[in-house]
């Protein structure tokens, strides 16, 4: 598959879910994809990026950032406590506030220095003991923190199980989040985009489907 042939899935998939196309936000997940794929996916236009690692992203994306305009980085992988002001500083968005901790040291690191990235809650629906997120049950007391922190909460973030079906997640975190007054849903990969814009999904996280598959050391 390729960037073109991505967009054209998710554009089918809102049509079939009654959905605008210009609701859903394709993050390319360009976590260990090498420089050169993820400088083609720019060359073709796409500015919006997710990685896992904030070290990692340090490396990558100054130099493309210096040579492309409006790149919007995306952290959705696990952030430590000693990364906050390092992920703060460089991502536009962080889908993986998890929990009171993390969410009262982005408070501080905002105050301190005047901006804060937009923000997911992870939620843990599969309460996975080897996975990050706040438990099902625990996300309300959660997202009420981060509303009392006056942080930017948008929206919630899940990663299903891997060997289960996706479709009872997503409408797990769907509804959460609507009992919350939250319209952000960041769920979907490059296997289940098309079933979790279905169930109302606003980022999809897509990196094989668009750059291959990654590449390991």
């Amino acid at each position: 598959m390729s960037l073109a042939d991505v967009t054209a899935q998710i554009t089918d998939a809102c049509r079939s879910a009654g959905r605008d196309a210009s609701d859903v936000t394709l993050i390319a997940v360009s976590k260990v994809q090498p420089g050169d794929r993820v400088e083609t996916v720019l060359e073709q236009g796409h500015r919006i990026f997710g990685e896992n690692r904030v070290q990692e992203a340090e490396k990558r994306w100054p130099p493309f950032q210096k040579r492309f305009d409006d790149i919007e980085l995306h952290l959705i992988g696990p952030l430590q406590s000693n990364k906050a002001r390092a992920a703060m500083a460089l991502f536009d968005v962080i889908h993986t506030v998890d929990r009171p901790k993390i969410a009262r040291t982005i408070a501080r690191i905002a105050e301190e220095e005047g901006h804060c990235p937009d923000l997911f809650v992870q939620v843990n629906t599969g309460h996975e003991d080897q996975k990050s997120g706040v438990l099902p049950d625990d996300t309300d007391a959660l997202v009420t923190e981060c509303r009392d922190l006056d942080l930017p909460l948008k929206g919630l973030m899940c990663i299903p199980p891997a060997d289960e079906t996706p479709s009872a997640h997503f409408a797990l975190l769907a509804k959460i989040a609507k009992r919350n007054g939250l319209t952000g849903l960041s769920m979907g990969m490059s296997a289940d985009f098309a079933n979790a814009i279905d169930h109302g999904a606003t980022h999809i996280r897509v990196g094989s489907a668009i750059f291959g598959e990654r590449v390991r050391g």
